[in-house]
């Protein structure tokens, strides 16, 4: 693998990251798959930018509006009125769902408020999950704050990869 950073805009913490969670995913004979709302694909970009360890990355789906999330992710939209797309249940629902809409091992799903939204939503709000096959799939909420939309992306990247090791 090169030593060049991936991205001159990401910090080298998440370019490491990114390099260890595909090496692992590779060694252990594993596939990935992301769902994203916020981040508008940034995490599956990520994971198909390192020569050599790229293939563990199976595909990704880039799901903003909720009709994405319930067409392609099989999400009932019940769910999502309910509970609202930035939740614990649709994260987890997201996160299952790119399971069964892909052959991947691992799935991990992230949706939240990268920037202001309509009131009352709280900016820096984001919801992740990870699942495996054949494990209890994890949850996690963070509040990142209003950091900018750019800022608050780049904060997503280091908790997804910190979720994609753990659950390796």
């Amino acid at each position: 693998m090169a030593a060049e950073t991936l991205s001159p805009v990401l910090p080298d913490d998440i370019d490491a990251a990114a390099r260890r969670v595909l090496k692992k995913a590779c060694d252990a004979e594993l596939s990935l798959t992301a769902a994203e709302s916020c981040t508008g694909g940034m995490l599956a970009s990520l994971l198909t930018d390192v020569e050599g360890v790229s293939s563990a990355f199976e595909r990704g789906f880039v799901v903003y509006s909720v009709d994405a999330k319930c067409e392609l992710l099989h999400i009932a939209r019940d769910t999502v009125e309910q509970c609202g797309a930035v939740s614990e249940e649709v994260a987890v629902a997201m996160a299952e769902g790119a399971l069964q809409a892909s052959h991947a091992d691992i799935a991990l799903s992230i949706t939240g408020f990268a920037g202001p939204g309509d009131p009352g939503d709280e900016p820096g709000l984001v919801h992740f999950a990870c699942a495996r096959q054949g494990r209890e799939t994890a949850h996690r909420e963070e509040h990142f704050g209003d950091i900018g939309r750019g800022g608050v992306r780049i904060a997503c990247m280091r908790v997804a990869l910190e979720m994609i090791e753990a659950m390796l």
